[in-house]
């Protein structure tokens, strides 16, 4: 069974597919499938590299991902003097990195499945409807909460005050779709916006009916 868990930036996907992890799903974050993808030496590092030039790198050639996020979304014009705004060239980088993280995570659940034909493999990725990946999965399930609760979340983690989490969010938020576009695309919709044992009691009641539509599957 191939499920791939999405949602908005800050909406709560890594917290529910660790929940699904400890009810014995298999994951993998398309996020790290990028890391690993930019890493000095692969194809998709050299391409990157080549497209956004060499002020992207560290001292140590690793790609500085802030300075590749500054240049992929755009200068957010709230927070900038007029006339400093970049054009946001996210399209330019996913055109990049997209279809190689779709054929890292495909070999991943196709692997998965030969070893374990009842497995349930989940990908966690953002921008599984943006890179038209919907057609790799059995099922969708899109994590949802409030947009108050998405800022506030990536403030904490970001460190940020609300003002300035408010504006990443906003710019980051240009380059998806909208949340509602989501939750009609999902076969599943986790709602993320109460408490832990709340979202956990969502998590078990879809993690049974993927078992129980994988065994009727096979």
């Amino acid at each position: 069974m191939k499920v791939g868990l999405t949602g908005a930036i800050a909406s709560g996907k890594s917290v529910v597919g660790e929940m699904f992890v400890a009810l014995g799903a298999h994951l993998i974050q398309a996020d790290h499938i990028a890391r690993s993808l930019m890493q000095p030496g692969e194809a998709v590092y050299n391409e990157v590299v080549r497209h956004f030039g060499r002020d992207i790198l560290n001292p140590d050639g690793s790609i500085n991902r802030a300075r590749l996020a500054e240049l992929a979304f755009g200068t957010n014009s709230l927070s900038s003097s007029p006339g400093s705004s970049k054009p946001a060239r996210v399209e330019e980088l996913n055109r990049i990195v997209h279809p190689a993280v779709l054929r890292s995570q495909k070999e991943w659940m196709d692997e998965l499945g030969r070893h374990d034909p009842h497995a349930v493999a989940i990908v966690e990725a953002a921008l599984i409807l943006e890179a038209g990946a919907a057609k790799q999965f059995d099922r969708l399930i899109v994590v949802k909460c409030s947009e108050e609760q998405r800022i506030a979340r990536f403030a904490a983690r970001q460190k940020l005050d609300l003002e300035a989490a408010r504006k990443e969010v906003t710019r980051r938020m240009a380059a998806q779709m909208p949340e509602e576009e989501k939750i009609r695309a999902a076969t599943y919709v986790i709602d993320n916006s109460t408490t832990l044992d709340q979202t956990r009691a969502q998590v078990r009641e879809v993690w049974q009916k993927l078992r129980d539509e994988g065994i009727a599957k096979s």
